[in-house]
């Protein structure tokens, strides 16, 4: 043996290549339904604190205010600080619902990173969670999507799952639709 370094070389090399070749083998698929991914929620109060981002046509300012979800007379309604009635969407209307999530910096961190060898605030991001509901309205044939900032994903969730089986939406994935009939 007068090359022990190429001999443990080439063994090493034929180890690592038998190897992998054995891990490219096709993978089995198993027919078992999928598990939920997320666990059930509690229902939603009836009143959450919101804030309309935009969407609906004739209301282009974003405004604070609270979201109710109104089943006596089926539809989600948006109400200012001052509790009038802003919006309406008949639950009829509502064609899908999702929770979306964004990481957004705070103004007061925009304006810290911008403080020459200051506090690295760039770095310091918050989660906003909203409610965008996609509508379209047969009476006035006005469509849209609409978006609600919540609390936080509890609340966000109960709301979903709420507005979603009382407007009579259908879940695919993270998403709830209405199927056409």
């Amino acid at each position: 043996m007068k090359y022990p370094l190429n001999a443990t070389v080439a063994l090493s090399f034929t180890l690592v290549m038998t190897v992998s070749v054995g891990a490219q083998r096709p993978r089995t698929v198993s027919d078992d339904p999928p598990t939920p991914t997320k666990p059930a929620t509690t229902a939603a109060p009836s009143t959450v604190k919101a804030k309309y981002e935009g969407g609906v046509f004739g209301h282009p300012n974003k405004m604070n205010g609270t979201v109710t979800l109104d089943d006596a007379n089926q539809r989600l309604v948006f109400r200012d600080g001052k509790q009038q009635e802003r919006i309406s969407i008949p639950y009829g209307s509502i064609t899908g619902a999702y929770a979306d999530t964004h990481s957004v910096r705070p103004g007061a961190a925009t304006v810290a990173s911008n403080i020459p060898y200051g506090f690295p605030a760039g770095f310091i991001k918050t989660k906003v969670q909203y409610l965008t509901v996609q509508f379209n309205d047969p009476d006035s044939n006005a469509a849209g999507v609409t978006s609600f900032k919540l609390e936080n994903r509890e609340i966000l969730d109960s709301v979903l799952v709420t507005l979603a089986t009382n407007a009579g939406l259908t879940r695919r994935g993270d998403v709830y639709i209405r199927k056409k009939s």
